[in-house]
């Protein structure tokens, strides 16, 4: 199949590295356009194309990414629209995960395809998306037309992907932000408990790193459930009250919040057959007394 030319709307982290990785697999970048001209240029200059308006941009594009924030998808496809830059044999993509192709709005009025092209992937920085997103697995949702498009730019970019519908889109988003967002905050969760006994935020990080990674790699040997380990996988009550008085007097309301992850926890070690379930009423009811 033939490479489409592509325009970049909004040169953040995303469309820097989508646009610099598919230039480098042959792709024609036909302009980029962004919300500050600053940001445009800086990206137009890597890719040696010209900075124009978003309307200009797409216009002379056969595939159109905007990777704006998520709030500005609609009003920016809306806009574009409205001053003529989408036409019949386009595809017009947003990177979201939260949202469906129907937030590109007035792209299929104008007799272009709409698709969602999300990567599941975390993006720090540029440099560390471009080298995350090669191998990362890809989901597309939208027009039928746009699939064969999308599929070619995963598979140039070495990803693998998934179809999703359009209504599942709010839960795929929610399971990825637990993974990724809440990740983050559990870590931080821990590495302040450790400040408690004088240890400084990076010394924390560097404590618990191992723990955390090698929990990472069992996980990936052997799956979430198999990887569970610890008092709730024990069915250890009396370590997790001790747990608990120790939150009240420290701070109760973190106290709910690890009560909380407990509580699913007890349905991890249910699934996994390392308590039964006598011992998972009696760990819910000790996690339960925190409320």
């Amino acid at each position: 199949m033939k490479k489409p030319a592509i325009a970049i709307i909004g040169a953040g982290k995303v469309g820097s590295a989508l646009g610099i990785l598919l230039q480098r697999q042959g792709y024609y970048i036909a302009g980029v356009a962004s919300r500050t001209n600053a940001s445009a240029s800086a990206l137009a200059e890597l890719l040696q194309c010209p900075v124009l308006a978003g309307r200009e941009a797409a216009a002379g594009a056969e595939l159109i990414f905007i990777t704006t924030p998520d709030r500005e998808i609609a009003p920016v496809s809306a806009q574009i629209a409205g001053e003529g830059g989408f036409r019949p044999g386009q595809v017009v993509a947003h990177t979201s995960g939260a949202h469906a192709a129907g937030e590109l709005k007035g792209v299929r009025e104008a007799g272009a395809l709409a698709v969602s092209i999300h990567p599941l992937q975390s993006f720090a920085e540029v440099q560390a998306a471009m080298e995350n997103l090669p191998g990362s697995y890809f989901f597309i949702e939208g027009d039928e037309g746009a699939m064969p498009v999308a599929r070619q730019v995963v598979e140039d970019l070495n990803g693998k992907f998934f179809t999703i519908s359009a209504q599942d889109k709010p839960i795929y988003h929610a399971a990825a932000c637990i993974a990724s967002n809440y990740l983050v905050s559990l870590m931080h969760f821990a590495t302040g408990l450790y400040a408690g006994f004088g240890l400084g935020p990076r010394e924390a990080f560097e404590a618990l790193y191992p723990l955390v990674r090698g929990t990472v790699a069992n996980i990936g040997k052997v799956g979430p459930t198999e990887a569970l380990t610890g008092p709730v996988a024990r069915g250890d009550g009396s370590t997790i009250e001790g747990h608990l008085r120790a939150f009240k007097n420290y701070n109760p309301e973190l106290a709910g919040l690890y009560a909380r992850l407990g509580q699913y926890t007890v349905e991890v070690a249910l699934e996994k057959g390392s308590i039964n379930g006598e011992q998972a009423i009696e760990l819910k009811k000790i996690f339960e007394g925190v409320f």
